[in-house]
């Protein structure tokens, strides 16, 4: 088998805010032909243009390549070599950030048409199914009020969410107004909800603490990512001085980063995103090295449904895997671009092993709606 093409297809919603933390208004979907008529498709969560510029950019010199030049005439089965050589190819423009992210969504792509080939599930061909169903949580971002916040809760609860995480839009800003929501979220789902906080980097290690704190009281499952990424420092003091679960990573691209939070950092929960981080390649080893730290990951997935799948593969597959993201965005991109999603039920979803590669397919109509030539 040959890879015969490579396209890097940008996607996006006609009214985008960029004022809007929400990496549901665009994407960039990845999808590779082969000379078999299989074809995989990837997802990469970035700057879509900027990554698309790392696909499609022509040979320079033997390590500044873009990664269509690398891959067209490979064999995809090869997928660890190709990985490496990707890696190697992109040295002069990219050890992280854009390159890697952009190698994620090949990767991803690349994982599919090994499952269709074999005619298996990603799952299996990642080494097996530990968790065949997971637990998903309502991901969204926080409203600006409480009286929305409370609305949002109890349309996560009607649809059969056990788990919520609310994130990023208020939080940091005024702490007797995030105590507020979050109590009044509380008061709204029970004690029996997983409540998680995404603070979006809102504060300096000395707020963080203090809303950890507050955020003790009211059960909180996880606080995600309360203070800069790059603050090491500040991840390890808060994560030796909480109660809470300290989670993070999103931002982070291949696994000398998760190994920096591990290690130094001291988080309890780590957050590969596979669109980011260099793929189901790179996740995998950045999973087994959680592992061996007795770390949980739960994967970060704010995206379309070809992330989400991604993601449900990959959480099964890996001994530390026991919950995914699932977005509860409106979004055309979120909700229609795939025509047949992960199926999500009673708080749950399940891993698609009727179904060979990633499981899921791109809807032609809705691609070609959202796409920008």
């Amino acid at each position: 088998m040959k890879i015969t093409e490579v396209e890097a297809i940008y996607l996006s919603l006609p009214d985008l805010d960029a004022s809007k933390c929400d990496g549901t208004q665009d994407t960039l979907i990845i999808r590779i032909h082969t000379d078999e008529g299989i074809t995989g498709i990837g997802e990469v969560d970035s700057s879509p243009l900027v990554a698309k510029a790392v696909v499609d950019a022509p040979a320079s010199h033997s390590i500044a390549t873009g990664l269509r030049s690398l891959l067209i005439g490979e064999n995809p089965l090869e997928i660890e070599r190709l990985w490496d050589k990707m890696y190697r190819g992109t040295n002069y423009f990219g050890r992280t950030g854009p390159a890697l992210h952009a190698m994620s969504g090949v990767d991803i792509a690349l994982w599919d048409i090994l499952g269709k080939k074999m005619n298996l599930p990603v799952a299996i061909m990642l080494g097996g199914i530990f968790n065949p169903k997971l637990k998903a949580y309502a991901s969204a971002l926080m409203p600006d009020t409480i009286e929305d916040a409370v609305k949002l809760a109890e349309e996560n609860l009607k649809l059969g969410y056990k788990a919520m995480k609310f994130g990023w839009g208020p939080i940091g800003k005024n702490a007797k107004f995030d105590e507020a929501q979050i109590k009044a979220i509380r008061e709204t789902v029970g004690e029996d909800i997983d409540i998680m906080i995404d603070a979006g980097l809102a504060w300096d290690l000395k707020g963080a603490l203090r809303m950890a704190e507050v955020y003790e009281k009211y059960n909180l499952f996880w606080l995600e990512e309360p203070v800069h990424s790059n603050d090491i420092a500040g991840y390890r003091e808060l994560s030796d001085r909480t109660s809470l679960s300290i989670a993070g990573g999103e931002q982070e691209s291949g696994r000398m980063a998760f190994q920096r939070l591990l290690d130094d950092g001291h988080v309890d929960i780590i957050q590969p995103d596979l669109a980011r981080v260099g793929g189901l390649t790179e996740g995998k080893k950045i999973a087994y090295m959680a592992y061996d730290r007795q770390k949980k990951v739960v994967p970060h997935a704010f995206k379309t449904g070809i992330l989400v799948a991604a993601s449900t593969h990959f959480a099964a597959a890996i001994p530390n895997g026991f919950m995914i993201e699932y977005t509860v965005s409106t979004s055309p991109l979120s909700r229609d671009l795939i025509s047949n999603p992960i199926d999500f039920k009673d708080g749950y979803v399940t891993v698609p092993l009727d179904r060979p590669g990633l499981g899921v397919e791109i809807d032609e109509k809705v691609l070609e709606k959202y796409r920008v030539n």
